[in-house]
């Protein structure tokens, strides 16, 4: 390399920032320009990553409390601090809309310094034996130990609050935590790990590898790294359970959720507006972005003009500027798989209402009514600003169509009537149901995940923490209560 090229942004390997033996470069998904080079490790340097991850994590577990939880609020602290900047890289590296960039820095603050009061109060729990005439005397004190060091592989459409929701629950229980950044945006990743660096963690604790290839495999199969913390692809989450099949594998993947509009809700605007944001505001990038809106017939001749009136104000262009809501895909052959899609269903019989174009990476925000349940659009995850319209007759017949998919992470349900909003949490094969809104990715206190394709684990910080550890249980004997 010439003394006067920049170097790539280093990764982290046990905490120290390195060159790599190699480095992959970073485009701006809506114009093509270079953002930056980065540092791929070297096999050594994977294998010193590991190696590290598991020596210390004895040493890891049994730190105090009280310095894991400061670890993770200066973090926090320092996101905040930095959170202009962060923003800006965030829009970057993955052509996400700054407005939403900002509220994605905002979730990372929020999810490190959740962790850190949560790494303060996670205890154990007392059982008491003597419910049985044999256990008189003995009292169980269960405790959550961690299960190992975390391989947290992470996909592109939340850079940063994604890897946040693996590295801040791994470091709140106490075990190290190895992060595989989407190779399209490592950027954020990285960034996280030079925030990282600053704290009084023990070291080597984390490290930040945007690795390839037969290095990924090499993390996946090395059975140090006992627990896989993965959010992505259907095809690729299960892949890895193949590559892995005795470790702790927990996966988020795909979804194709649905909002459902009743007869009995009153505000058709609010219900259309939140719909068409969030089916469009990731550029339909997100696993629970809204895709099939299924309507009561009721309500349907009021509330779809409305819904493609909201869909056509989105305004699309370049993600940097602040009144951008829509910004383009990760790259263009998803733009064109897309593209593809819509027009397959509108030559199967579907009827187009607004969008449907395509100008490089930027795929119209687009709505189509009455797909075909064999098209693409309506079978698979179209993680595009896509929406499809159902028109049904009746509550059971939503429901119905709702659950006719190999997908469920969460759906909407905007009613008012309590026994409906009780027969949707009980009859929709989802996670979770929103009653009153549409699913917008608020996971960072609550379980989030879901069933059918979704795969297994959750994503709120608690539910991770109790993820990444395993009950442990001591019996004392001889005990009064």
């Amino acid at each position: 390399m010439d003394a006067t090229t920049p170097q790539p942004r280093p990764c982290w390997i046990a905490g120290h920032a390195e060159q790599g033996t190699q480095a992959i470069t970073v485009y701006h998904p809506f114009d093509g320009t270079e953002v930056a080079s980065v540092a791929v490790p070297g096999p050594e340097q994977v294998e010193r990553a590991i190696a590290t991850a598991a020596a210390v994590a004895k040493e890891f577990r049994r730190t105090p409390a009280h310095v894991r939880a400061e670890a993770l609020l200066a973090v926090s602290r320092a996101l905040a601090d930095r959170a202009e900047e962060i923003a800006e890289t965030i829009t970057a590296e993955n052509g996400k809309p700054l407005k939403w960039a900002n509220i994605e820095v905002t979730r990372a603050v929020n999810t490190f310094r959740f962790a850190a009061e949560e790494a303060r109060r996670f205890t154990g729990d007392l059982q008491r034996l003597d419910t049985d005439a044999t256990g008189e005397g003995r009292l169980a004190l269960v405790r959550r130990v961690p299960r190992g060091p975390v391989l947290a592989v992470a996909p592109f459409n939340f850079p940063l609050n994604l890897v946040a929701h693996k590295v801040a629950p791994a470091l709140a229980v106490g075990a190290p935590v190895i992060v595989k950044p989407a190779s399209a945006t490592p950027l954020s990743a990285l960034l996280l790990g030079e925030l990282l660096a600053e704290t009084d963690l023990p070291e080597g604790v984390f490290s930040v590898l945007p690795v390839r290839g037969a290095d990924m495999k090499a993390l996946v199969t090395d059975e140090r790294l006992p627990v896989i913390s993965f959010t992505g692809s259907t095809s690729v989450g299960w892949s890895l359970t193949d590559d892995a099949p005795r470790k702790h594998v927990l996966m988020e993947l795909g979804s194709n959720s649905a909002a459902i509009v009743c007869p009995d809700w009153p505000d058709l605007d609010r219900a259309a507006s939140r719909i068409a944001t969030f089916g469009n505001y990731q550029a339909g990038q997100s696993c629970i972005a809204v895709q099939r809106v299924i309507v009561h017939q009721d309500v349907a001749e009021e509330f779809v003009p409305k819904l493609v009136a909201a869909v056509r104000a989105l305004r699309t262009g370049d993600p940097h500027d602040p009144e951008v809501e829509v910004g383009p895909l990760i790259d263009e052959d998803n733009a064109r798989r897309v593209e593809q899609w819509v027009a397959e269903a509108v030559s199967a019989g579907a009827t187009l209402l607004v969008g449907g174009g395509r100008d490089g990476t930027t795929v119209q925000p687009t709505v189509v009514r009455d797909v075909p349940a064999s098209a693409n659009l309506w079978r698979d995850e179209v993680f595009g600003p896509v929406l499809t319209v159902s028109v049904v007759a009746s509550t059971a017949e939503a429901f119905e169509l709702a659950n006719a998919t190999d997908y469920g992470l969460q759906a909407g349900v905007f009613t008012r009537d309590v026994a409906v909003a009780f027969q949707a949490a009980a009859e929709l094969e989802v996670g979770g149901v929103i009653i009153g809104d549409v699913p917008s990715y608020r996971a960072d206190q609550m379980p989030y995940g879901g069933v059918k394709g979704s795969g297994t684990g959750r994503e709120g910080v608690r539910s991770a923490m109790d993820d990444f550890t395993e009950e442990r249980t001591m019996v004392l004997t001889g005990i009064t209560l």
